[in-house]
């Protein structure tokens, strides 16, 4: 009975009234135990009402089908609200497990959650899922949200569940519960629609005519719990919105996205590789990926040079009791590899670059006159990741960070974070990157060093961030345990989040490694140190690069910057010297003098991305001129060899000007 009708009941007077406080402040009452659809319907009207996702009770995500048993604050989530995408999703992952269970009996469930994409369930099924199977399912999809069938919640004693779900033959489900009854709960949520029933925390959408707009996107394998000792999993993806628009919206962005996928180019431009031979993990830079990498380490190194950094190198292996001081053997083992026996000493290869860097400052005594140390590396480091998480360029176990390390006193603090960011953003810029998430981590509740040094590093890293006209987002709490944090995720053209850069104030390691410098007073002191990565690591990077520009790299990353064509083999020799003018003022030229059709080798030359072509004739040949050609088709006018060299160098020039 709606809510508007109940204050005509007589016996209204008999009930428990509660007071429900809604989002502008007011109140209206209601008899305890009111559904909070109820509530809203008679303050909101039907019609909107209805359109209603979920609701929060006292900031407590839940169901519109939620008693309110007590006074409490009632908010409804609509559709265009942050959170309801999230709900909606995973309500589509229980309408697809329905789905999957009523066309392939047997068929054990695992885990379903929504993602930042979409959404996706495992399941433990004999046979792999085929396109075919995937239209299947999102047909039977169709046909359960057809039935609108509601979502209803019920909670029972945790060993009636786990006698429910051996009885429905689901072990993973099992296991859960009795992961559940292992942290001490007593009582689990379930899920049901229809004859489906599931384990779930919820909340749900009100029923399964609400799902509108629907696709299955793909099939991946997935370890249970993601441990390669537990069964292989297959996991079918999809994604969900609220209306039909933004849903062609996204999968117009994810063709895009496959177009743009570093794997696929990364074969097709022969820019690196990653073979079972050599093992899986670790790349191998073809040379024209090892052009682009080379580009950038230069431009890396000349940066932090002309900033006042000193280049260091280091080893790949160390003692293993290196390892032992840094805390990361307690903290970091699972992730790094078996050690190796050398001379009777345990070796370790090396995840960090850090312990070297602070062996380098403590191999003398240092003064406070000689602070700060700026000092950088691209570091190879090994990291042992699941095999399950590899992916391309973008989850290796082999690579190389940008790293770098300042040692400096608490009062060149301010200065050192707000030299760091500047830097930051101007080689973000440089490379094509001017559109940021940032995030300023606090202090965790466990936690090393004083309370003093933490808010003067917080406020360190939150006044650079203001000095620059930065947005940014307090993530309290989400510090390391060595210190405050910021984090920088670059946008790509696609909108994606990319976690490149990180600034972190670290009192941990030289506590650890009790690293001193002579203070003005003649007493010994510790530094403070700060991690810095502009880039991340180079291999993740380079990936983030090709999808962002499509593999068609700006001119002074690419790496062939001019191919020279000729139409006929007499223009051979003038072709020859316009490749060797090219060389010689530092462009990265080749020529193209294969007994071919020009518009053969114009098409592969766009094929492979180059960013000039010149087109050379008998005209060319007689006038010693060229004729430019871009790859996006524009033909320029014909013009001197260094008239187009000075061209070039102008667009050069403007990359690093911003």
């Amino acid at each position: 009975m709606p809510f508007s009708l109940w204050a005509t009941m007589k016996d209204i007077d008999q009930a428990e009234i509660i007071k429900v406080t809604l989002p502008d402040g007011s109140k209206v009452e209601a008899p305890k135990g009111s559904i909070a659809a109820d509530v809203l319907s008679s303050v909101m009207g039907g019609k909107k009402a209805k359109k209603v996702v979920a609701v929060k009770v006292d900031g407590i995500l839940a169901d519109v089908s939620a008693p309110l048993e007590r006074d409490c604050r009632l908010t409804a989530l609509m559709p265009e609200d942050a959170e309801s995408l999230e709900i909606l999703r995973h309500s589509a992952a229980h309408i697809m497990a329905q789905a999957v269970r009523e066309l392939f009996p047997g068929t054990r469930v695992a885990i379903g959650p929504a993602i930042e994409s979409g959404f996706y369930y495992d399941f433990d099924r004999e046979q792999p899922f085929t396109a075919d199977d995937l239209k299947k399912i999102e047909k039977r999809m169709k046909e359960i949200v057809k039935r609108a069938a509601p979502f209803s919640r019920m909670e029972i004693p945790i060993q009636e569940a786990l006698s429910l779900f051996s009885e429905m033959g689901e072990t993973y489900k099992v296991e859960l519960i009795k992961d559940l009854e292992a942290q001490g709960e007593k009582q689990v949520s379930l899920y049901s629609q229809g004859d489906f029933t599931d384990l779930c925390r919820g909340p749900h959408i009100p029923d399964t005519g609400r799902l509108k707009a629907f696709k299955l996107t793909g099939v991946a394998g997935a370890y249970w719990k993601g441990d390669e000792k537990n069964p292989m999993l297959q996991r079918i993806y999809g994604t969900a919105f609220f209306d039909r628009k933004s849903l062609k919206e996204h999968l117009a962005r994810l063709e895009e996205a496959r177009k743009r996928d570093h794997r696929r180019l990364g074969k097709d431009l022969d820019l690196f590789s990653i073979q079972e031979e050599t093992g899986p993990g670790l790349i191998l830079w073809h040379p024209k990926g090892g052009t682009i990498r080379k580009v950038i380490e230069d431009f890396w190194r000349d940066e932090h040079l002309r900033r006042g950094y000193d280049i260091l190198f280091t080893p790949h292996i160390a003692k293993r009791n290196l390892w032992k001081t840094s805390g990361h053997l307690d903290f970091y083992s699972e992730n790094m590899y078996s050690p190796m026996q050398i001379d009777e000493v345990n070796y370790q290869i090396k995840p960090m670059n850090c312990p070297f860097h602070i062996a380098i400052y403590n191999s003398r005594r240092r003064s406070y006159r000689e602070l700060p140390f700026r000092w950088c590396e691209l570091g190879t480091v090994y990291r042992y990741e699941r095999t399950g998480t590899l992916h391309g360029l973008m989850r290796v176990r082999g690579f190389t960070q940008d790293d770098a390390h300042i040692f400096c006193r608490p009062d060149q603090l301010d200065s050192e974070i707000n030299e760091i960011l500047d830097m930051t953003l101007y080689v973000l810029r440089v490379f094509g990157f001017d559109r940021y998430d940032i995030y300023l981590s606090t202090r965790p509740d466990k936690y090393v060093g004083a309370e003093e040094n933490w808010e003067r590093a917080t406020s360190a890293l939150r006044s650079a961030l203001e000095a620059q006209g930065l947005g940014y987002e307090i993530d309290p709490g989400e510090g390391v345990f060595y210190g405050p944090k910021i984090d920088i995720k670059i946008k790509d053209c696609l909108d994606r989040s990319w976690q490149c850069s990180t600034i972190q104030v670290d009192f941990n390691l030289p506590e650890r490694f009790d690293m001193k410098y002579m203070g003005e007073d003649s007493q010994p002191h510790a530094p403070i140190m700060i991690h810095r990565a502009l880039l991340g690591s180079l291999e993740r990077f380079f990936g983030v690069l090709i999808e962002h520009y499509a593999g068609a790299f700006p001119l002074w990353l690419a790496p062939v910057q001019v191919t020279v064509l000729t139409v006929t083999n007499r223009q051979d020799q003038w072709a020859a010297k316009v490749t060797a003018l090219l060389r010689d003022a530092g462009i990265r030229a080749e020529a193209d003098l294969r007994n071919e059709k020009l518009g053969k080798k114009i098409r592969e030359a766009q094929l492979a991305k180059v960013p000039y072509m010149l087109v050379l004739g008998d005209e060319e040949s007689a006038n010693n001129t060229v004729s430019p050609r871009t790859r996006k088709g524009e033909n320029l006018s014909s013009m001197g060899v260094d008239d187009f060299i000075a061209m070039l160098r102008k667009e050069l020039r403007e990359v690093f000007d911003r």
